[in-house]
């Protein structure tokens, strides 16, 4: 069975990706070509350890993704292999829970090396990158990480909705509960997340989540 899940929208890197990973662990791979995609394919394939993830395929709303799947799957594994190499985007993904940082100009080679020592317990980032991701620069960013962890799976999703500027009638309805529930999830969050209003906690969000645009391969101005 598959241990790890490649996760991106170009068929021709999953496939590079898919030959080194096979290589690697000896093993068959699950692809994802978004976001919607891998969430499937991690429920039905519950053995699933690691998912090789790009911040940008459809679907994906930026660093939210990887603090998505941490509270939704918290005993996988997450790696960003992303073409973004921005240190900004690079120190927030680390403090959200990724273990490994990965750009896609990395040769194969060193990203099966990446893969060995996550494996093994260990986070890993390139070594021309390790010195200027600066442990002190992340402080802010790990303080929401933790705040982040103690919000349930349902109350994520919850959060996610007010990012999105959802009501509570409408997010019971994406949610198939109660309004009641609703309410009390955002009460819950509030505290936890130590915001004082639900327009708060949805800008908090999606500041430090998401990947600006501008800081993407190929974005326009």
């Amino acid at each position: 069975m598959a241990r790890a899940v490649i996760a991106d929208d170009h068929p021709l890197f999953r496939a590079a990706l898919k030959q080194a990973l096979t290589e690697t662990l000896s093993t068959d791979i699950a692809e994802a070509a978004n976001f919607q995609q891998l969430l499937e394919v991690l429920e039905q394939q519950p053995q699933l350890e690691l998912v090789l993830l790009d911040l940008t395929m459809p679907g994906n709303k930026g660093l939210s993704a990887i603090t998505s799947l941490r509270s939704r799957f918290p005993d996988v594994l997450v790696v960003v292999v992303s073409a973004n190499e921005q240190l900004s985007v690079i120190r927030q993904a680390m403090a959200f829970g990724a273990s490994a940082y990965i750009p896609k100009s990395m040769p194969l080679a060193e990203l099966q090396a990446a893969i060995h020592c996550v494996l093994a317990g260990d986070t890993w980032l390139p070594a021309h990158l390790r010195d200027a991701v600066d442990a002190a620069e992340v402080a802010q960013e790990i303080d929401f990480a933790e705040r982040l962890e103690l919000l349930t799976p349902q109350q994520y999703r919850v959060l996610e909705c007010l990012a999105d500027g959802l009501l509570n009638k409408q997010i019971a309805y994406e949610l198939n509960v109660q309004e009641t529930t609703i309410k009390q999830h955002v009460s819950a969050i509030l505290r936890k997340l130590e915001v004082t209003n639900r327009t708060q906690a949805g800008i908090v969000f999606k500041q430090m989540l998401n990947v600006p645009e501008s800081s993407l391969p190929g974005s326009e101005l």
